[in-house]
């Protein structure tokens, strides 16, 4: 039997594992701009060094695309570092004509500190901070990107954030120690409990997964699918594994698809989801019954009655209108009291 610590601690090794020695470097070139070495020097990348909650400074590589009208913040493997992916950033953002941000976690790439699940999260909130407040990129302009590991932090934003654009599960995980262990129950002291948080999750997902993936099970992705909100039509890679998903053509047709269908969403349409997600209250509704009371129904929790009296002028019952909330002023709707003796 493995203790709760044990299993913990074999799920964290699971999930991090940083290239050594790291692939590339940063470093401020002579006009004081901040490069990346190891990289090809690309004019339409900003190098980014950010401040996070945990006092770490982590690396972002910023890829600007001049006719994108949304932006992909990019969470990569457990595997891997942004030296490493800068080729495939380049071919997404052009694809996909999209901005497009990543990011090293604690611990990766030329990022300082130590990766752990929490350092992951403030790691991409300090990115989604940048994207607010450099960028002036809104949340109903933004794509969650999130692959194997990435999925933790991907879906840690993404269900606080009521208004995304859309979300992409790429080898995504349920939760960590359902990786090693195979447990179909969660466990208080598991890492990245994706399958309570994508619950939350109120945009369109869109899963992509491998068949034979041999580390991260098929059933990962096929569960969180069931369990999306708002599941776009996922896609299932025949014969794909891992870490090669890229490498079949149906990945970027599938992506490109996704993109532009949620980016033709009408303004009307998600104005409606959000009035949804705010839960508005009701608008006040007036009942009038057939006897000879009315009940008004405010916004607030009262609920005010009025008795109509009979008319002294006619032979009509319950007909009489307050005009005044003070006095006496009481007309008949039928004679306006021309009739009253």
């Amino acid at each position: 039997m493995f203790s709760g610590c044990s299993v913990s601690s074999l799920a964290a090794k699971f999930a991090f594992f940083p290239p050594d020695p790291p692939t590339y470097s940063v470093k401020k070139d002579d006009s004081g701009r901040m490069v990346a070495s190891g990289v090809p020097r690309d004019h339409s990348m900003d190098v980014l060094v950010l401040d996070t909650k945990q006092g770490n400074k982590i690396v972002a590589f910023y890829l600007k695309n001049p006719l994108a009208r949304l932006t992909v913040l990019y969470s990569h493997g457990n595997a891997a570092d942004l030296g490493q992916l800068y080729d495939l950033f380049v071919q997404l953002k052009l694809n996909l004509r999209v901005n497009l941000i990543g990011y090293d976690y604690s611990g990766y790439g030329a990022s300082s500190g130590k990766p752990s699940e929490y350092s992951t999260y403030a790691d991409i909130e300090a990115v989604y901070e940048c994207l607010q407040t450099e960028y002036g990129v809104s949340q109903e302009d933004l794509i969650l990107y999130g692959q194997s590991v990435g999925s933790g932090p991907t879906l840690h934003l993404a269900s606080r954030l009521a208004r995304l654009r859309g979300v992409v599960l790429h080898s995504a995980i349920l939760s960590g120690i359902r990786v090693v262990c195979h447990v179909n129950f969660t466990l208080c002291f598991d890492i990245y409990k994706n399958i309570n948080k994508i619950k939350k999750v109120k945009c369109p997902i869109l899963v992509i997964h491998g068949t034979e993936d041999d580390v991260v099970n098929w059933l990962h992705g096929h569960g969180l699918w069931k369990l999306a909100k708002e599941p776009y039509e996922p896609l299932w890679i025949n014969g794909g594994g891992h870490c090669n998903l890229e490498l079949y053509p149906d990945y970027i047709r599938h992506l490109c698809e996704f993109i532009r269908e949620i980016e033709n969403i009408t303004t009307a349409t998600r104005l409606k989801k959000i009035k949804q997600t705010l839960k508005l209250p009701k608008k006040a509704t007036v009942t009038t019954s057939t006897a000879s009371t009315t009940t008004f129904t405010t916004n607030c929790c009262c609920r005010i009655k009025f008795v109509k009296p009979n008319c002294a002028s006619c032979s009509c019952g319950g007909c009489l209108t307050v005009r005044r909330s003070k006095g006496s002023a009481n007309l008949c709707n039928w004679c306006s009291g021309r009739n009253r003796r």
